[in-house]
């Protein structure tokens, strides 16, 4: 990997150089430090849209030609206050533009591969209030794109720039989430009626890009899990009896932060401690990560730093007195042969519900060893007993969000079997893929 200026960009165990992160002293807690990114990253992402794109319309019979308009995210206040809460970048955008700012549209020329930023106008004040007013070419400069206008002008740009052919066609964002259910919002402005659009195209070509990872992409995700790694570990060190679970959240989102310069989470941390560990998404307003840690606890720790939109998702298990007792020990060891079976399996051409199945496979044959479960093993895999213990699906897909898109495309369905509905994807793996392995072991057994 390179870096903007030229220099060799390293993401992995070993310290990075980086402009404004000073290599950290020998004592510190971190041997890391965090990575410049190169907005060729992105250019490479709007790369393989385009040429997607091309083929997808070349296949169809229809001309290579339009504009992709996507719409960035918004800032948000709390409820009717003028409070304004941290901003994050919508996912589909930050992975084709890698702009940190509100307010944004983006464009790219289908048929010459052209990209386009369109700014917010600021009002003069935001100077006082927020910094500096940045002029067009710092985001054309900064996130590497050919233009760069205001979004007040994006009716005149298009139409002056792209309507040799008569009327401009926008090929807009609108699909659904299939892991959260929710519709992606495709991008509108003032004057966009002057423009023919299609929503059902871009959504499935761009999703299935995601899919996919690049080199640079799998670098940042690989520090993204290293610093995450490196924090689960400092919590390890530091939990003890008497303390809060809050209090192991806190360790983790400031090693993270402090050392890893996370300022996101890819989701809400799961500190959960004794009965609480068997609750899948803990953590959560109604459940605060708020339990006393008592000696002979079990704990699972599951939190992931997010590092330039990239994120990780790390799950670990342990007794908070450092030692396992002996039912402790038996769930561990059935989980951690489930863990390694899965992991030697898997390769390109494996489907993803065929690990699922040799992980549940795995863990019943553990109890049955240790006389948990009495039976044939083949007759609780066709009863789906497994899903008593792992009820959840295997993994999922990681990337620019925990959960990324793109598990279920068009024509493959999700099964209906207790525990492999909840499977988030049933595809067949390619090199290229980034996911996420879930093993847990619900509280049915300890019911």
């Amino acid at each position: 990997m390179t870096s903007p200026t030229g220099g060799a960009l390293e993401c992995g165990s070993r310290p990075l150089s980086s402009p404004g992160f000073p290599a950290m002293a020998a004592s510190s807690p971190s041997s890391l430090t965090p990575p410049a990114v190169p907005m060729e990253l992105h250019a490479g992402n709007r790369d393989r849209l385009v040429a997607a794109l091309r083929g997808h319309l070349s296949a169809s019979g229809r001309p290579p030609r339009g504009l992709v308009l996507l719409q960035g995210g918004e800032e948000q206040t709390r409820y009717c206050t003028d409070h304004l809460e941290l901003f994050r970048q919508e996912s589909y955008f930050a992975y084709l533009f890698g702009v940190q700012e509100p307010g944004f549209y983006g464009a790219i020329d289908i048929a010459s591969g052209q990209s386009i930023l369109f700014a917010p106008r600021l009002p003069a004040d935001y100077a006082v209030w927020m910094g500096e007013i940045k002029p067009l070419s710092y985001f054309r400069d900064t996130y590497k794109v050919d233009m760069a206008f205001y979004v007040d002008e994006i009716t005149q740009v298009v139409q002056d720039r792209y309507g040799d052919h008569g009327k401009p066609l926008l090929f807009l964002l609108y699909g659904k989430n299939t892991d959260s259910g929710n519709f992606s919002k495709p991008a509108s402005f003032e004057g966009m009626e002057k423009f023919d659009t299609d929503l059902s195209i871009l959504h499935p070509v761009l999703t299935e890009c995601r899919v996919i990872k690049s080199d640079l992409e799998l670098a940042v995700i690989q520090y993204a899990n290293d610093i995450s790694s490196e924090a689960h570990i400092e919590v390890m060190r530091r939990a003890r009896p008497g303390m809060k679970e809050y209090q192991l959240e806190s360790i983790f989102l400031h090693h993270v932060y402090m050392y890893g310069g996370c300022r996101h989470c890819s989701y809400t941390c799961i500190c959960a401690t004794g009965d609480n560990s068997a609750v899948l998404h803990y953590g959560h307003a109604a459940a605060p990560n708020d339990r006393t840690l008592n000696d002979g606890d079990m704990a699972l720790m599951d939190m992931g730093g997010e590092y330039h939109f990239y994120g990780s998702d790390i799950t670990c298990s342990y007794p908070i007195n450092g030692k396992f007792n002996s039912s402790q020990i038996i769930i561990y060891n059935a989980v951690l042969k489930a863990h390694n079976a899965v992991i030697s399996y898997m390769r390109p051409g494996v489907n993803y519900m065929d690990m699922h199945k040799l992980a549940e496979r795995a863990i019943l044959e553990s109890l049955k060893k240790e006389q948990i479960l009495q039976g044939d093993v083949d007759d609780m895999m066709a009863q789906r007993l497994g899903a008593v213990f792992m009820p959840h699906g295997l993994g999922h897909l990681l990337g620019i969000d925990t959960h990324d898109p793109g598990g279920y495309p068009e024509g493959l369905e999700r099964p209906k079997e207790p525990g492999l509905s909840s499977l988030r994807t049933t595809r067949e793996l390619k090199e290229g893929y980034y996911s996420g392995a879930r093993l847990l072991f619900h509280r049915h057994f300890a019911d």
